[in-house]
Protein backbone atom coordinates (compact mmCIF):
# COMPACT_ATOMS: atom_id res chain seq x y z
CA UNK A 1 0.00 0.00 0.00
CA UNK A 2 1.76 3.28 -0.97
CA UNK A 3 1.95 6.31 1.71
CA UNK A 4 -0.04 9.72 1.75
CA UNK A 5 1.50 12.28 1.52
CA UNK A 6 0.77 15.82 2.37
CA UNK A 7 1.39 18.51 0.05
CA UNK A 8 0.77 22.30 -0.54
CA UNK A 9 -0.38 22.87 -4.13
CA UNK A 10 -0.54 27.08 -5.10
CA UNK A 11 -3.51 27.50 -7.73
CA UNK A 12 -4.45 31.33 -8.66
CA UNK A 13 -2.34 32.88 -5.45
CA UNK A 14 -4.17 30.35 -3.23
CA UNK A 15 -2.45 27.50 -1.22
CA UNK A 16 -4.64 24.12 -0.83
CA UNK A 17 -2.94 21.29 1.13
CA UNK A 18 -3.76 17.64 0.00
CA UNK A 19 -3.27 14.43 1.32
CA UNK A 20 -2.59 12.39 -1.26
CA UNK A 21 -1.33 9.38 -2.37
CA UNK A 22 2.97 9.44 -3.51
CA UNK A 23 1.88 8.30 -6.73
CA UNK A 24 -0.09 11.59 -7.02
CA UNK A 25 2.15 13.83 -6.58
CA UNK A 26 3.94 14.22 -9.83
CA UNK A 27 0.38 15.05 -11.93
CA UNK A 28 -1.43 17.24 -9.70
CA UNK A 29 1.83 19.58 -8.91
CA UNK A 30 1.75 19.39 -13.13
CA UNK A 31 -1.84 20.13 -13.36
CA UNK A 32 -1.24 22.86 -10.79
CA UNK A 33 1.25 24.35 -12.92
CA UNK A 34 -0.28 23.89 -16.07
CA UNK A 35 -3.81 25.91 -14.56
CA UNK A 36 -1.64 28.69 -13.58
CA UNK A 37 0.07 29.04 -17.30
CA UNK A 38 -3.27 29.16 -18.16
CA UNK A 39 -4.86 31.91 -15.62
CA UNK A 40 -1.49 33.79 -16.75
CA UNK A 41 -2.43 33.76 -20.76
CA UNK A 42 -5.57 34.15 -19.58
CA UNK A 43 -4.94 37.35 -17.70
CA UNK A 44 -2.57 38.81 -20.49
CA UNK A 45 -5.04 38.14 -23.49
CA UNK A 46 -8.32 39.27 -22.09
CA UNK A 47 -9.49 42.42 -19.45
CA UNK A 48 -10.43 40.27 -16.68
CA UNK A 49 -10.87 41.36 -12.86
CA UNK A 50 -11.87 38.52 -11.23
CA UNK A 51 -10.10 35.28 -10.82
CA UNK A 52 -13.33 33.49 -10.37
CA UNK A 53 -13.63 34.42 -13.96
CA UNK A 54 -10.68 32.94 -15.15
CA UNK A 55 -10.64 29.87 -13.08
CA UNK A 56 -14.16 29.47 -14.72
CA UNK A 57 -12.04 29.89 -18.00
CA UNK A 58 -9.26 27.40 -17.41
CA UNK A 59 -11.80 24.91 -16.51
CA UNK A 60 -14.20 25.99 -19.22
CA UNK A 61 -10.72 25.03 -21.30
CA UNK A 62 -9.85 21.99 -19.56
CA UNK A 63 -12.67 19.85 -19.83
CA UNK A 64 -13.29 20.79 -23.20
CA UNK A 65 -9.79 19.26 -24.24
CA UNK A 66 -10.99 16.08 -22.21
CA UNK A 67 -14.28 15.90 -23.92
CA UNK A 68 -12.31 16.34 -27.51
CA UNK A 69 -9.77 13.49 -26.37
CA UNK A 70 -12.93 11.09 -25.77
CA UNK A 71 -14.26 12.29 -29.26
CA UNK A 72 -10.52 11.78 -30.89
CA UNK A 73 -10.57 8.44 -29.34
CA UNK A 74 -13.72 7.38 -30.03
CA UNK A 75 -13.67 8.20 -33.73
CA UNK A 76 -10.05 6.39 -33.54
CA UNK A 77 -12.22 3.33 -32.06
CA UNK A 78 -14.64 3.16 -34.95
CA UNK A 79 -12.15 3.69 -37.78
CA UNK A 80 -9.98 1.06 -36.68
CA UNK A 81 -13.13 -0.95 -36.06
CA UNK A 82 -14.35 -0.67 -39.77
CA UNK A 83 -11.04 -1.08 -41.01
CA UNK A 84 -10.75 -4.19 -38.90
CA UNK A 85 -14.26 -5.52 -40.51
CA UNK A 86 -12.99 -5.06 -44.02
CA UNK A 87 -10.20 -7.03 -43.72
CA UNK A 88 -12.44 -10.12 -41.93
CA UNK A 89 -14.66 -9.82 -44.43
CA UNK A 90 -11.45 -10.02 -47.36
CA UNK A 91 -10.11 -12.93 -45.63
CA UNK A 92 -13.73 -14.57 -44.86
CA UNK A 93 -14.14 -13.85 -49.08
CA UNK A 94 -10.45 -15.65 -49.55
CA UNK A 95 -10.80 -18.37 -47.42
CA UNK A 96 -14.06 -19.30 -48.78
CA UNK A 97 -12.71 -19.80 -52.19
Amino acid sequence: MSEKLKIKLSIADRVYPLTIEDSQEEALRSASKKIDEMISQFEQSYAVRDKQDVLAMCALQLAAQSEQKQIDLSDDYDSAFKRLQNLDNKLSNLLSK
